[in-house]
């Protein structure tokens, strides 16, 4: 009996009324696997996003083929789970003759990531998300309505928006230079992409996110 006494007591080093005993999260360990490259060619190893903003909104979760099969589609806010390179292709499908094919846009993202590799010794994941960091907007313009009278206001923009358009502008910035130019389709998205990691403003989405800024700005 004393024994089984002495079991249900608590130890002597602890008080007895102690608290629940917490335990701390252990940090999970490295995949025992390496992590997929891009194309099997890019590393998402040191990827490092400097506008804590967008950080929640730039999907860059390791993937050999950044293609979601639609699973995304038709749910609301569901854009900031999927990848951004696949978004860039799907920009890419948006008029001209890759409207529905959605290889032929992967296609030409990876051979622009080709040439930027050739050109740059960054890694070409690295130039899209700092040329999309360099062209979201941070305010844009809306119309308020008093009474008859619609006034523009400057607005700030949210992180989710400022994704999607400097996606958006980056893709339009390589369709429109390859209109009635002899440069293939994924040369002119390597350059814009090169220019927009530059901060150049020849750069189609640079140009156009300053342009609404200083719209915004004489709008405030």
């Amino acid at each position: 009996m004393s024994s089984t006494r002495d079991s249900m007591m608590p130890p002597p080093d602890s008080p007895a009324d102690a608290g629940p005993v917490i335990v701390r999260p252990v940090p999970a360990p490295p995949p025992p696997f390496p992590l997929p490259p891009l194309f099997g060619k890019y590393s998402f190893e040191k990827i490092e996003v400097h506008d804590p903003g967008l950080l929640p909104y730039l999907y860059l979760h390791p993937i050999y083929a950044p293609h979601s099969e639609g699973k995304l589609s038709g749910k609301p806010f569901m854009k900031s789970h999927m990848h951004v390179v696949e978004r860039l292709a799907n920009h890419l499908m948006k008029g001209g003759k890759f409207t529905g094919k959605k290889g032929k846009a992967l296609q030409t993202v990876r051979l622009a990531f080709d040439e930027l590799a050739k050109r740059e010794t960054t890694n070409p994941l690295q130039l899209l998300v700092t040329a999309i960091e360099n062209a979201a907007p941070r305010e844009e313009v809306t119309r308020l309505q008093f009474g008859g009278i619609s006034v523009p206001r400057a607005v700030d923009s949210s992180p989710a928006r400022r994704v999607g358009v400097a996606i958006r502008n980056l893709a339009q910035g390589a369709i429109t230079a390859s209109h009635k130019s002899t440069k293939s389709i994924h040369t002119c998205l390597a350059n814009e992409i090169a220019l927009a990691a530059k901060g150049d403003l020849t750069s189609y989405a640079v140009g156009r996110k300053e342009e609404v800024e200083r719209v915004a700005q004489s709008a405030r």
